[in-house]
């Protein structure tokens, strides 16, 4: 087990946590050498959540995780591309009540992406405002 991976298993854990389901490990498709990336090596932890632990987890970000980031303004509408899903990247996991600030070694961003059925933008702002979402005026 390199350092690398042990840094996944720590996060693996937090992520377990943070969503209530376990993670899966993204590994790299190509080698790209710029990066020092080889095929096969993990590169990220992916998470798909529907049903009930998906509105937990919403409405925990939405009423706990949100609050608690540093000069939050609110978000940016423009973050919901042409198709009605909305992206947002968090710098690191320590945000999450669930998270031990001394169990981290080194913090991890994570990226969250709300995928909607809505068709436009407009509607996908609509439906991410009436779930609460704290959108930037």
């Amino acid at each position: 087990m390199t350092g690398g991976q042990k840094d996944y298993s720590l996060f693996e854990k937090h992520l377990t946590l943070i969503t209530g389901q376990k993670p899966v490990l993204s590994k790299s498709r190509m080698a790209i050498s710029n990066f020092k990336l080889r095929e096969g090596l993990p590169v990220g932890l992916t998470v798909t959540l529907r049903g009930q632990r998906m509105y937990d987890f919403l409405e925990k970000l939405i009423h706990v995780v949100l609050p608690r980031v540093r000069d939050f303004q609110g978000l940016k509408a423009k973050s919901i591309d042409k198709s009605g899903n909305f992206n947002l990247g968090l710098r690191e996991q320590t945000l999450f009540p669930e998270i031990i600030q001394d169990d981290v070694i080194k913090t991890q961003g994570m990226q969250i992406t709300v995928v909607t059925k809505s068709q436009s933008p407009e509607d996908s702002l609509f439906f991410l405002q009436t779930l609460g979402f704290p959108f930037h005026k």
